[in-house]
């Protein structure tokens, strides 16, 4: 039985507070845990990567919170969970900047202010399936890019294992996933 990262107690209270079906609370820890080990690898190959772990981390333990109030698109295609994720973030204290994860994890191309930190949530909530999103991963290179002064390509051939690393583990997470129902 594999061991994840627990979602931070603000977190747990929010879930709770809503009623999370466990199948949601389940998805939030395996993209919580995996966003710790991605920021953990970032912070360590790329020192002068300039993001705040902290909104990351807690980016990716709420991005889905709003599929507490839509538990349908736990299991089907929807959108209507990403705005009222915010909502429901901001209602329970939870400032705007990091709120917006609910928001920006699933739109991140349509963000004109894409942060780093809404692109380390993106891709932990793709990779934790093992989906890659190619411009997503390209968009994120520059952006290290950029903020380091490194060549593309190095950052590029690093960043790509990372990636394979993370994405090899998916059938297990995905396994232990299913083990939880949808309903509360």
């Amino acid at each position: 039985m594999p061991e994840y990262s627990p979602l931070p107690n603000q977190v747990q209270e929010i879930c709770r507070a809503l009623h999370a079906p466990p199948r949601l609370v389940a998805h939030l820890i395996l993209v919580h845990d995996l966003a710790g080990k991605l920021v953990k690898e970032i912070a360590r190959l790329w020192l002068d990567a300039d993001f705040d772990r902290g909104r990351v981390l807690f980016g990716a333990a709420t991005h889905d919170i709003g599929k507490a109030v839509y538990p349908e698109e736990l299991v089907a295609p929807g959108h209507k969970h990403e705005r009222k994720g915010t909502e429901l973030l901001e209602e329970y204290g939870v400032p705007k900047s990091w709120a917006r994860f609910a928001y920006t994890h699933a739109n991140w191309k349509d963000e004109p202010t894409i942060t780093l930190e809404d692109m380390l949530v993106a891709l932990a909530d793709n990779l934790w399936k093992g989906k890659r999103l190619a411009e997503l991963e390209d968009r994120f290179v520059k952006t290290v890019c950029a903020s380091t002064g490194k060549e593309t390509w190095e950052v590029f051939a690093e960043f790509d294992q990372i990636c394979e690393s993370l994405a090899s583990e998916a059938d297990a997470r995905l396994a232990w996933q299913a083990g939880f129902p949808v309903g509360t």
